[in-house]
Formats: structure tokens, C-alpha cells, sequence
């Protein structure tokens, strides 16, 4: 769709974050403080939790969400098989005969990499349903509410408020019950 990226430059990538299983806050704020671990990656600015009820998946159990915005000198791929590998650390597990959401300890998905638009096998960005869900929306909206969708030339605020009105979606704004800013700062 648009060029490939250039390596070693720095760009701003945000990622949805969300749990329905387990200790869903602090496996979400353990997730942020892998994130700050990771070579390439600089940890920014973590969201508000939300809560929010399952969406396109039968599970009576809630999720929390957030998005985290970090800067990275990884190319897309490399950054995505990151997250996959994180999810697996928190104990993510895929069942390959379930099609379709599973619930899940721990779900990590690139909603966007600067402003590049890619569609390969691995990976569409921006994340394909970005604008379909308020549970990546509000955080979203929250962080960045100027960023503009790529694509569909709207920002986040428009396509938030846009989706809110709809009224079939559940989303509640919290707060940690712990200071996610620790790893806010760059690295020592």
C-alpha cells in the first residue's frame, strides 16, 4: 500500500492492550513494564484502564483494556512478533481448532506504526478494526485524540464520538489501582 518502512528511525506506534482472564490489571500493567524492557522500544504513555464486555465472542467474562503508545526503532514485524512473544509469556494460549475471539490473559495488537499502511499475511496496519471498537477507541482517544486514521482521514475524537453514538458498545473509563507511571521515563 505505501513504501516500506526505513530501519533505525524512530516512530510512534500505538498498541491495544486488553485481558479477560486472570488478574486482568496486573497482567496488563505487567505487560507495559515488559514493554519498557524491550531493546527498540521506548515506553511512553500507557492509557486509563477500561472495561468493557466482550465484543464478536461468547464469554461472560469482562475485559480491561488500554492502549500503550511507545516510540521504536523496530520495523513493524518485528515489533508485532514481539507482542505475540509477550502474550505467550502472560500466558496467552491459541486453541487452533476454536475459531474465532477466544478469551485470553493477554492480548497485544499494533493498532498503527507512524502513519504507514501495510496488508501482508502477518499484519494490516492500521489495525483493520481500529475504528470499530470503543474499547480501542476511548483509550485512544484519550492518548492521541488528534491522530489522524490514515486511511479513513478521520481522527480519533471524530471516530470515537462517531462510534459512541451508536450506543452498542459497553466501555467505562477507570483508574490502575497501582501507578503505572514508573516506566514512563527513558531508560538509565
Amino acid at each position: 500500500m505505501t513504501s516500506q518502512p526505513n530501519s533505525r528511525q524512530v516512530v510512534l506506534a500505538a498498541i491495544g492492550m486488553g485481558s479477560n482472564l486472570g488478574d486482568r490489571e496486573a497482567i496488563l500493567l505487567a505487560a507495559w513494564h515488559d514493554l519498557y524492557l524491550r531493546a527498540g522500544i521506548n515506553a511512553l504513555r500507557l492509557s486509563s484502564p477500561y472495561l468493557s464486555a466482550p465484543l464478536e465472542m461468547d464469554s461472560t467474562n469482562a475485559f480491561v483494556n488500554a492502549v500503550a503508545l511507545v516510540e521504536t526503532t523496530l520495523e513493524p514485524l518485528a515489533l508485532l512478533h514481539i507482542l505475540q512473544d509477550l502474550e505467550a509469556c502472560h500466558g496467552r494460549r491459541r486453541d487452533p481448532v476454536k475459531t474465532g475471539h477466544q478469551d485470553r490473559t493477554l492480548d497485544l495488537d499494533l493498532l498503527f506504526w507512524d502513519r504507514l499502511c501495510l496488508k501482508s499475511s502477518e499484519l494490516t496496519l492500521p489495525h483493520p478494526h481500529l475504528h470499530e471498537r470503543l474499547f480501542v477507541l476511548a483509550p485512544l482517544e484519550e492518548l492521541l485524540p488528534q491522530w489522524q486514521h490514515p486511511l479513513l482521514r478521520g481522527k480519533v475524537s471524530a471516530l470515537f464520538a462517531q462510534l459512541r453514538t451508536q450506543g452498542t458498545q459497553y466501555v467505562e473509563r477507570s483508574s490502575w489501582s497501582r501507578d503505572p507511571g514508573l516506566y514512563h521515563s527513558q531508560r538509565q
